[in-house]
C-alpha cells in the first residue's frame, strides 16, 4: 500500500537548493499512484501542490502545508513522427530520445531545464518557438475528483508562458502528452540542439543554483519610444516582438544587487542566483525590488515567469 512521507525537505528537489519542508510528500511512479495520491489527499483534506523538476519554482522557507506530489512518469515512446511521453520526463531526456530516433522539432529546446509536464504547464519557449507547437494532446487528472481529462492542443489554452493547467493552479496533474515531430537527420538535429545548449552556457549563469528567467519578457508595445532606443539591438521574437527583461534590469543598474546569499546576476540580469545560503526571503526581496525599480524608472510592470510557492 502506498504511503505519504512526512516532513520532507523540499530544498533537495529545487534547482535553487532553497525551500522548507512539505507536510506530506509522495513520488508517483505511474498513473495509478497519482490517482491514489490525489484521492488520499482529498480524504485527508490536504491541499495538493504538483512538483516538476523544481527549475521554475521558488519554494517558501516555510515549505508547504499539504501534499507535495511529484509525478515521476518517465516513459517515452515513438510511433512514426509522434512522441508519447510521461509528464515526469526531463526535457534533456526527451531531446536525447528525439536525436536517437532521428525526430526533428524540439531542437529549439536544447538546454531547456525541467520536465515535460512543467514545459507544458508554462508553455515553455525559446528562440521564437514554444512547446505548444509540438503538442497534439495532453492527458491529466483532476485533483478534486480524480477524473481523467484528455485535451487537444486548442483545449490546452496555450498563451505566452501560460496554459489552462497553469490557470487551474494545481487543479489538475499533467500525466502525459503526445507530441508531433518530423523525420530528420540525427546528426543535424544534434548539432542544432548543441548550438542552443552552448548559447545558454555562454549567456546564462548556469554555474550557480538558479531557477531560470525570473520575469517574462516585455511586449514592445508596452515600452516607451525613449526606452526602445536603448533596446533596439536586443528586440527579438518570443514569439512576438519583445524587449528582454534582462535589458531593462541592466539599464536600471540592478545587476549584482544582492540580499543575503541571493544576487542579480552580472551575466544575465533576469537571473537571480544563489551564491550560497540564499533563502526564499532573500530572493523574494530582490524580485520585489526589481519590480519596483522597473516600474518607477520605465513605467513597466514586470510579471513573474517563475512560480512562487
Amino acid at each position: 500500500m502506498p504511503k505519504f512521507q512526512e516532513n520532507v525537505s523540499l530544498a533537495g528537489f529545487s534547482n535553487y537548493k532553497i525551500g522548507g519542508p512539505a507536510k506530506f510528500f509522495f513520488e508517483a511512479k505511474n498513473q495509478q499512484d497519482v490517482a491514489w495520491a490525489v484521492g488520499e489527499a482529498k480524504k485527508l483534506g490536504e491541499r495538493v501542490f504538483i512538483l516538476g523538476g523544481g527549475t521554475n519554482l521558488l519554494i517558501s522557507d516555510d515549505g508547504f502545508n499539504g501534499l507535495v506530489l511529484k509525478p515521476s512518469l518517465n516513459f517515452i515512446e515513438a510511433d512514426g513522427e509522434m512522441l508519447m511521453a510521461g509528464a515526469g520526463v526531463l526535457m534533456f531526456e526527451l531531446l536525447d530520445f528525439s536525436v536517437a530516433k532521428g525526430l526533428s522539432g524540439l531542437e529549439w529546446a536544447g538546454g531547456l531545464p525541467g520536465t515535460l509536464g512543467g514545459a507544458i504547464r508554462g508553455n515553455a519557449g525559446a528562440f521564437g518557438r514554444e512547446i505548444k507547437e509540438n503538442i497534439i494532446q495532453v492527458e491529466s487528472i483532476d485533483t478534486n475528483n480524480a477524473e481523467r481529462h484528455t485535451r487537444n492542443n486548442q483545449e490546452c489554452g496555450f498563451g505566452y508562458r501560460n496554459s489552462i493547467f497553469k490557470e487551474l493552479n494545481g487543479g489538475e496533474v499533467i500525466l502525459s502528452a503526445f507530441l508531433k515531430m518530423e523525420i530528420g537527420d540525427a546528426a543535424a538535429i544534434k548539432k542544432i540542439m548543441q548550438e542552443k545548449i552552448d548559447y545558454r552556457l555562454s549567456r546564462q549563469p548556469l554555474d550557480y543554483p538558479n531557477i531560470g528567467s525570473i520575469f517574462k519578457n516585455v511586449p514592445v508595445e508596452l515600452v516607451s519610444p525613449e526606452v526602445l532606443k536603448d533596446c533596439a539591438d536586443v528586440i527579438k521574437q518570443d514569439p512576438f516582438p519583445i524587449v528582454p527583461a534582462a535589458r531593462l534590469i541592466g539599464l536600471a543598474g540592478l545587476k549584482r544587487t544582492a540580499r543575503g546569499g541571493a544576487m542579480i546576476s552580472e551575466k544575465h540580469g533576469n537571473f537571480i542566483i544563489n551564491t550560497g545560503g540564499a533563502t526564499a526571503a532573500d530572493v523574494k526581496y530582490l524580485i520585489d525590488l526589481v519590480k519596483k525599480k522597473i516600474k518607477d524608472k520605465f513605467g513597466i510592470t514586470l510579471e513573474e515567469e517563475v512560480q512562487l510557492l
